[in-house]
């Protein structure tokens, strides 16, 4: 008899793992092991069980023993399942245990499990063993084996594709008779089947998850917060999901493939990607409630940061937010931010302060409770337009919010005004549009100022439509510096089909130039040449002024 390939189960307890060890022991070349390790964990912990003298008398306790003769013992078959409950994984167990075989991991979520843990005895963190689970998969893949990663509900919902994915990655042939097996116990159920499989024998298959969840017992509330987040851990590794709101596309790529592991401020903490969210009651998804600042990192040295958090606050009082943090709170998380993710240079931050969090959902603001809600996101992100060959525009249907309505000088999360009109451009396959006042004239684009240039003189139009921008101001002290004409007016879309140069500005794309304009080619279609003086002094500025980043060292 040869030893047989160990294929290893790690689950948490009412995980449908029983369920998927009937289907294993469905194979002709397979035998399967129930919870090898469970007397030893019963005898090494202390824990009562009603079947817990039945087990230890008929079990191996030794767990070196049942390691070497249990688990990898020699056997008939080619395989050999071994089902797990991770927090039987003890300390001290031989280190074969973990580096031979192959290993796979069966999640599911704490809300289907919570509410039926109890028949037998309470549940406790402990006792439910997500925190082991995930340690068990970040020890594999220290080793360079990460397990495949599986999902009860996707084995319910699909239990074929679920186990034809998983036969592939545990590299063994699928076989149809794992689909199905006749009701009632298996020679190999452990002693403690009386107690917890009594579903599983009634089965004969693996059954369609329920349409609608039982009620969730509130007494758990506390134990679903902490194992919830470790749930999410893993089923973010799961390659086939069929849930209700799961989106059907394929992951996309990310415009900078370094931003997938960046860490963003939220409240008042740092978090990874992925669990950097704000709450389903923040006043930014109940009502687009919140003010926000682009900020650009240039070599070490946030550039015109105290002016833009003149601005948050401006914004901020104008829509009477009350608990705001401290402007020294606000940059402190800028920094820590910045600093934690090693951000200094080529690097672009969303600042957002939102209302905050309420205490019912509802539009009032007598329902925001909390404080305020800060989030710092900084991003690997260069100039997002073509600033050396210029962009092209196209002219939006959608106006500008007048100041009779919402008033633009206000930095406000709410986009939509601004979204319809980014539509507008992506249809066209533009960068941006050109948003015209209520009387027709030119305001801004939906994402920057405008400036254009006519025999010489540069004009922009009027901040009355538009945000003063802190780049428009910066760009306007230049045109003065540099001694260039400049006019503040009312500005004709015509006007603009006809100018010598345009360019635009914004803190994400700094100065852009602008080579046409819903067909009309600007100038010679080209960068001009009082767009090329700006574009230089602006970048000079943005070398020799800015806050600097504690702690930055230039290389």
């Amino acid at each position: 008899m040869a030893e047989p390939e160990v294929i290893h189960s790690w689950s948490a307890p009412r995980s449908l793992s029983t369920s998927l060890m009937y289907s294993f022991a469905q194979r002709d070349d397979t035998e399967v092991v129930d919870e090898p390790l469970y007397a030893a964990f019963l005898k090494v912990t202390g824990f009562d069980r009603p079947y817990r003298d039945d087990v230890l008398s008929k079990m191996e306790c030794n767990g070196d023993k049942v390691v070497k003769d249990v688990i990898y013992g020699s056997g008939s078959k080619k395989y050999r399942y071994c089902k797990h409950i991770s927090k039987q994984r003890l300390f001290g167990l031989p280190s074969e245990l973990m580096s031979k075989g192959k290993h796979f991991i069966l999640i599911r979520n704490p809300l289907s499990i919570l509410p039926s843990f109890e028949k037998v005895h309470p549940p406790s963190f402990l006792e439910l063993g997500l925190g082991e689970l995930v340690s068990i998969y970040s020890d594999l893949c220290q080793t360079g084996t990460p397990p495949a990663v599986i999902d009860a509900d996707e084995l319910q919902r699909d239990p074929e594709t679920t186990l034809r994915s998983l036969c592939d990655d545990l590299e063994i042939p699928f076989q149809a008779s794992m689909l199905k097996w006749e009701a009632g116990p298996i020679p190999e159920d452990g002693g403690w089947a009386p107690w917890w499989y009594k579903s599983v024998h009634e089965s004969t298959g693996f059954s369609s998850p329920k349409t609608y969840p039982r009620t969730f017992p509130l007494s758990h509330y506390d134990l679903l917060e902490q194992s919830l987040p470790l749930y999410n851990i893993l089923r973010r590794h799961v390659k086939h999901r069929s849930t209700l709101m799961s989106s059907p596309l394929p992951p996309p790529s990310l415009p900078v493939p370094e931003n997938a592991k960046l860490l963003a401020w939220v409240g008042d903490e740092i978090l990874p990607r992925d669990m950097a969210k704000v709450s389903v009651f923040d006043s930014v998804v109940q009502g687009g409630d919140s003010v926000w600042e682009g900020l650009r990192i240039y070599k070490g040295k946030i550039f015109k940061l105290e002016e833009h958090l003149d601005r948050l606050f401006d914004s901020a009082k104008a829509l009477a937010f009350e608990n705001v943090p401290a402007r020294e709170e606000i940059k402190e998380a800028i920094f820590t931010t910045l600093i934690t993710n090693g951000m200094f240079d080529n690097t672009h931050i969303r600042l957002s302060l939102t209302r905050g969090k309420k205490v019912t959902s509802g539009m009032s603001p007598a329902f925001n409770r909390y404080g305020c809600t800060l989030i710092v996101l900084a991003e690997w992100k260069p100039p997002v337009y073509d600033n050396d060959g210029g962009i092209v525009l196209v002219t939006a249907t959608t106006r500008r919010n007048s100041p009779n309505n919402l008033d633009s000088k206000i930095h406000h999360n709410n986009l939509l005004n601004n979204i319809l009109a980014k539509i507008a451009s992506n249809n066209a396959n533009a960068a941006d549009a050109i948003m015209l006042d209520k009387d027709g004239f030119v305001s801004e684009t939906n994402a920057t100022n405008i400036f254009m240039v006519k025999k010489g003189c540069v004009l922009t139009p009027h901040a009355d439509y538009c945000l003063p921008g802190i780049t428009r101001t910066t760009v306007m002290e230049l045109l003065v510096q540099e001694n260039f004409i400049l006019e503040e007016r009312r500005i004709s879309l015509s006007e603009f089909h006809t100018a010598d140069e345009v360019w635009t500005t914004g803190t994400m794309g700094e100065l852009s130039p602008v080579v046409k304009i819903d067909g009309r080619v600007i100038g010679d279609g080209k960068v001009g040449p009082i767009t090329k003086t700006l574009q230089n002094a602006y970048k000079k500025l943005t070398e020799e002024s800015g806050v600097p980043i504690p702690t930055y060292q230039e290389p």
